[in-house]
């Protein structure tokens, strides 16, 4: 596992602009365990913070307390995002439930678009925004979590010569997000929790890297996907037709041709990374199965009742027809049962990147 005593680099060295200092936007994303690493991070930061902060963490449709749990903790401003509203240093800006928020140059935007990676809101969307409008300015930050939502829009930020920073997995309460991360982007920094904050303040007071020639074509037309809406043409674009349907609206999944880390997206805008899939497809044969293990649990039921009437009436063949039934789908249960109770985690059936 990494060394966890420092901060240190990984990847290639980087040019660094004649300007003083250009602006930079920080985006962060959390899930499990995430409250309270933010909640350290905004207390170790100092007041009046050269650069906005945007947050994600994972609540879905739930009520949130986070920007006053924030504001409490630490010397700067925090607020549940607006659309439209402007980014403006030394305020953090939190996600609203059940909204994607996202950066369109300097202002934010909210929508309550399809779910990306079954989260609304997820951080894939702020990231990828984040990462083509600000380019070497983007700092990304992958905080505690399951799953592997982020590691999509990190990679995006380093695509766009961006910085990524990830939390070190051994000091993270959930280590999967970061480990994902790891797994999939060459990220800048990995660090403890409370070297974040330090970090972060360094890396405002630097020049911006030197912005890459262009912006890939698929990333620019998926960051508009999210800002906008689904069009089949840009789709097209940047996927191809799987065989494989959406465990949301059951349309076709199509395969983002940017392999790693492998990802898919339907027609309406669901958007799945491999993990994410592996457990909406393990969530729908689980029900499935339970639905199956309801419907024979009840003909087995009305088999026995009638079976019992039979028996009572004098046909006894046919009551033993019927009770001979019966144990059959007695065995079929006991079966499907057994099959819905030991189906693997989403996270065992991934192969090893």
């Amino acid at each position: 596992m990494h060394e966890a005593t420092e901060i240190f680099p990984r990847g290639a060295q980087w040019s660094m602009t004649a300007s003083p200092d250009p602006g930079f936007v920080i985006v962060i994303g959390a899930s499990a365990g995430g409250v309270g690493a933010l909640l350290h991070l905004s207390e170790c930061l100092p007041k009046f913070f050269a650069a906005p902060i945007c947050v994600v963490q994972h609540v879905g449709r739930q009520p949130s307390l986070l920007p006053e749990l924030l504001r409490a903790r630490g010397p700067n401003h925090a607020m549940h995002a607006e659309d439209g509203q402007r980014l403006m240093p030394g305020t953090l800006y939190v996600a609203p439930p059940d909204h994607h928020m996202m950066i369109q140059g300097n202002t934010l935007r909210l929508s309550r678009g399809p779910k990306e990676n079954y989260a609304r809101p997820a951080i894939d969307p702020l990231f990828r925004t984040a990462a083509v409008d600000w380019g070497p300015r983007a700092i990304g930050v992958v905080l505690t979590g399951q799953m592997d939502d982020g590691s999509s829009g990190l990679k995006s930020i380093k695509e766009c010569g961006g910085i990524a920073i990830v939390q070190d997995p051994d000091t993270a309460a959930e280590p999967a997000m970061p480990r994902n991360a790891l797994a999939n982007v060459q990220v800048d920094y990995i660090v403890r929790l409370e070297e974040l904050a330090p970090l972060l303040v360094q890396l405002v007071g630097e020049p911006a890297r030197v912005a890459p020639a262009s912006v890939p074509e698929e990333l620019i037309r998926e960051a508009e996907l999210n800002r906008r809406g689904m069009k089949m043409e840009d789709l097209a674009v940047i996927a191809t037709p799987s065989t494989l349907t959406c465990p949301d609206c059951s349309g076709t999944l199509w395969e983002l041709k940017d392999r790693k880390p492998l990802r898919y997206r339907c027609h309406t805008g669901h958007a799945y990374s491999s993990i994410n899939l592996l457990q909406a497809q393990k969530e729908t044969a689980e029900h499935a199965l339970w639905s199956g293990v309801r419907a024979l649990q009840e003909r087995e039921m009305l088999l026995r009742r009638l079976a019992g009437i039979a028996n009572a009436t004098g046909d006894r063949p046919q009551a033993a027809a019927g009770l001979a039934e019966a144990d059959r789908l007695r065995g079929q249960i006991r079966m499907l049962t057994e099959m819905a109770e030991t189906s693997p985690t989403a996270e065992e059936d991934e192969p090893d990147a």
